[in-house]
Parts: C-alpha cells; structure tokens; sequence
C-alpha cells in the first residue's frame, strides 16, 4: 500500500511532535516535512509531493488561514488549533477536517480515514462511459448496516437513522420508521459507521449529523427528543456541528 505523505506545520514544538507521533502509529503514513513557520512549509511543498498537510492556524508573521489562500497545488489540510471560533474560516477554504486542540489519537485517525476517502475518491474519478465507478459501488454498499433482530436481519439504512441508544448489552436504534432493538455496543457500531454522517455524543448515543436541528445548554435537539452531550464529548461536537 502506498503511503500518503504528510506535511506538519506548527510553530510549537510540542504540537509538532504530538502530531508526528500520531502519524508514526498508523502504517500507511509518512512524515515528509515538519515545519515551524508556513515559509518553510512553502520550501517543502516546491520541493516534495504532499498529500496531506496539519497545518495550525495562530503563527506568527503569517496565519494558517492566510498560508492556505496562497497555495495553488491541491494538497489536502487538516486545521490543528487550539481556537474553535475559525472553524467557520476552516471550512469555507474547504479544509478535510478541524481537529481542536489537545486532541486525541481517536479524532486524528477520524480525521486521516477523511483525508484518506477523499484521495481515494479523486483517484476513482475518471470511469469509462457506461461503467460504475469503484468509489460508487462502495458507497451503494455504504448506504446501510445489517442489524440483527427478533430472530432477523434487518437492513437499516443510514438516511433513516435518528439516533442509536445504548442500553447495557443492547443498542437501539430510532429510526424514520420505528425502532430496533439488537444486541451491541456503541463502541463496535463508532468503528463500523460511516464518520462522516454519525458522531458520538454520549457514552449513550450516537447520532445522525444531518438529523441535529439544535444545541440548548448541554444539549442537542434532533427529531422530537433531546439528547444530552457528554463532557468528554462536548469539544467535538460544538467543533463539528456548531
């Protein structure tokens, strides 16, 4: 498997060796560059191909955010920073991913399987006439999950999943169409859905993106219920859907 190079750029040293770090763990990537200020990461980008850059956005002399508008090669950018209020800033210059500082391992792989999807999609981009693309045929397979039932299996697609609710040794999940109730865990089900579309709120819920219509105090509305936020949990959720 080839790996995908990675650019850190931060002027703190330890945010730099933190990230190194988390790259060292996972095999199929690999640290090109690691930079203290975004001139140097310039130097690197004319001189190495980079698939991914970590780049922070508080530096002196030139911002992340400022850097990232004067690149012209596509090079996919994951936010480090320890400031929540540019992720709006982050997401107009359609960076992958906006991890807040300290974060953990756990949300830096959440943010790599993006980068990685989204690599892997451009590189399925160009499909004969007539013929499915590889990425698309994944993601028909993706539409959904196989839960087992009363005796059956269930196949329950994503698009009518609420909400997923964890009751010691069984998960329920509501749905547009009723609820289902299956033996399982939160934890296996983190790992098998897709992260784009579901995020954990709680050690008792996981739920739908698109379904959350609002946040009230440690809360978040979404269909006709609301659902508390887990303080371990509350970081990512305000950086991810408000």
């Amino acid at each position: 498997m080839k790996k995908l190079t990675c650019l850190i750029v931060d002027d703190e040293e330890l945010a730099r060796n933190l990230v190194e770090n988390y790259i060292n763990r996972v095999p199929h990537l690999e640290v090109v560059g690691k930079c203290a200020a975004p001139l140097e990461a310039m130097q690197v980008l004319q001189e190495k191909s980079v698939d991914m850059m970590f780049l922070d956005i508080q530096m002196p002399g030139l911002t992340g955010i400022e850097f990232l508008k004067t690149l012209s090669q596509k090079t996919l950018v994951i936010f480090t920073t320890a400031y929540k209020e540019y992720a709006l800033a982050g997401f107009d210059l359609d960076v992958v991913d906006y991890l807040l500082k300290p974060f953990r391992f756990e949300r830096f792989l959440q943010a790599v399987n993006k980068a990685g999807k989204l690599l892997k999609k451009e590189s399925n981009q160009i499909t004969p006439v007539g013929s499915v693309s590889k990425i698309e045929k994944e993601e028909k397979e993706r539409a959904y999950i196989l839960v087992k039932s009363d005796f059956k299996v269930f196949r329950i697609f994503y698009k009518n999943i609420i909400y997923i609710e964890s009751r010691k040794e069984y998960v329920t999940f509501h749905t547009s169409d009723g609820r289902t109730l299956s033996l399982g865990s939160l934890k296996k089900l983190q790992q098998e859905l897709p992260t784009e579309h579901f995020m954990r709120i709680h050690k008792s819920f996981i739920v739908n993106i698109k379904k959350v219509s609002a946040l009230e105090g440690n809360m978040v509305h979404i269909g006709v219920e609301k659902l508390p936020i887990g303080t371990s949990y509350r970081a990512e959720v305000l950086q991810r859907l408000f």
